[in-house]
């Protein structure tokens, strides 16, 4: 059974801290916990000042709004659920987050024509729909030189990384699974299972 979402998220840091954004009580919609997301954003914070963000499955915005909050210069949130596109669209006007877009599109359908280039990507998308291969394999286009990939997934989910990528950081909770890539090295095929293979690269 999947438990319910909580009634909202707090942006952890930045321009916006500690204002929150609405959750919808909406089947598969699972934000990333703060711990998760204090622990990525530790990650990213070298890389996030003036950079291009893509978040393929908003959702609540937690992970794209973060990043907008910490510095990042474009956001795109990309979301399918038209009450989820709303509730993005107003957290974005309340926060005058100028730099943030937010698109009512199938984010795979998406992929297959997209044009613009990010540095930073967050692949989240609603467990129960196993879209992680399927939405990896299709990121190229949108890559930036030396981009980074974040990945959540089910703790027992088999994903494959796309040759070119190497595992910088992963941890996990009794939850999820969660890894940061670098694109342009080579990486294992799959996600691994323990905590080596770290690298201390943002």
């Amino acid at each position: 059974m999947t438990p319910k979402p909580p009634g909202s998220v707090r942006i952890i840091a930045g321009r916006w801290r500690n204002s929150r954004l609405e959750v919808a009580d909406t089947v598969g919609l699972r934000p990333t916990s703060e711990r998760v997301r204090e622990t990525v954003f530790n990650w990213l914070q070298p890389r996030l000042p003036g950079a291009r963000c893509l978040d393929l499955f908003a959702g609540s915005g937690a992970l794209g709004l973060e990043a907008a909050s910490r510095g990042a210069a474009q956001v795109l949130l990309i979301e399918r659920d038209p009450r989820l596109v709303q509730r993005l669209r107003a957290s974005v006007e309340r926060l005058k987050a100028t730099q943030v877009r937010v698109l009512d599109a199938d984010a795979n359908a998406w992929l297959a024509s997209a044009s613009e280039r990010f540095d930073v990507v967050f692949v989240d998308p609603p467990f129960a729909l196993d879209l992680w291969n399927r939405t990896l394999a299709s990121l190229a286009p949108v890559l930036a030189d030396d981009a980074r990939v974040y990945v959540e997934a089910s703790p027992d989910a088999t994903i494959a990384v796309p040759a070119g990528w190497s595992l910088l950081r992963e941890g996990r909770t009794r939850e999820v699974r969660y890894a940061l890539y670098a694109v342009g090295v080579e990486a294992p095929a799959t996600l691994p299972t323990g905590q080596g293979n770290q690298r201390d690269i943002p």
